[in-house]
């Protein structure tokens, strides 16, 4: 941190710093995103009133400053911008700021849903403190992403198939449809018609299981592997004693309680 100054020293302490202040405010950013993501599956689909603008102005606000502040203090803006969660708060704070717009489009704001993966981010480094944490990162991980997952593909089967198909008349009956086709356990009493909907099928059947599959790996064959990312070379999971990476020989800190 000794070579920021000013705004981006105060903002990367926030985002990245220890203490009290930094903890209350990821804690509060953790809150924000999990409440928008509520309130994105629940009101995006309704009719809209004045006050859901009024929201819509302020949620938007909320995240294109912290996408700003977090282009602000990246080590390499490239990087940052090849990154997938930045493009899906772009998205979402288009959808915030021009409502006539993009109308049609509004579905897109359940892409917020993929702050469920930062927000473990954020977790597993308050799981410092959490052994439950500490011990099922992986499972966590894997759990988050399969959340995100069932969610957007739900939006997509709802917007898609809604006022063409009798069985799709709310989100409900998407994220059912959704759940049903991951599971393989397909009731046939939600069908997604056009070839639209069979393709949207095919990728929840084919990506859905193998992400599902991914998670009962990762709950039967835990890893006794680490996540610490080495500065040099990127390799991230070490084994919880190693001092240097195997793939470039390169020094790596892990934190470690020491020997019991």
């Amino acid at each position: 941190m000794s070579d920021r100054k000013g705004l981006n020293r105060g903002l990367f302490w926030l985002y990245e710093g220890h203490g009290r202040g930094p903890f209350s405010f990821r804690w509060a950013m953790l809150i924000f995103d999990f409440a928008t993501i509520i309130y994105f599956l629940l009101a995006p689909f309704a009719e809209r009133g004045p006050h859901h603008y009024i929201i819509d102005y302020v949620i938007g606000a909320v995240i294109l400053f912290d996408l700003v502040a977090r282009f602000y203090i990246a080590k390499s803006k490239r990087k940052f911008l090849m990154r997938f969660l930045p493009w899906a708060d772009l998205i979402v704070v288009i959808t915030m700021f021009a409502p006539l717009l993009v109308a049609n489009l509004a579905f897109l704001r359940v892409l917020r849903a993929v702050r469920a993966i930062r927000a473990f981010t954020f977790i597993k480094r308050a799981g410092k403190m959490w052994g439950f944490v500490q011990q099922h990162e992986q499972v966590i991980d894997r759990v988050t992403n399969l959340i995100v997952f069932v969610f957007i593909m739900a939006a997509l089967v709802y917007v898609s198939q809604v006022r063409i198909n009798d069985g799709i008349n709310s989100y409900l009956d998407a994220l059912y449809f959704t759940v049903t086709s991951l599971t393989t356990t397909g009731y046939g009493d939600v069908l997604l018609v056009g070839e639209s909907g069979k393709i949207i099928a095919i990728i929840i059947m084919v990506l859905g299981l193998t992400l599902f599959l991914r998670l009962v790996r990762a709950i039967l064959r835990p890893t006794d592997k680490v996540e610490q990312e080495c500065e040099t070379c990127g390799l991230t999971m070490h084994d919880p004693d190693a001092v240097h990476c195997k793939h470039c020989g390169g020094v790596i800190h892990i934190q470690t309680k020491g020997l019991t």
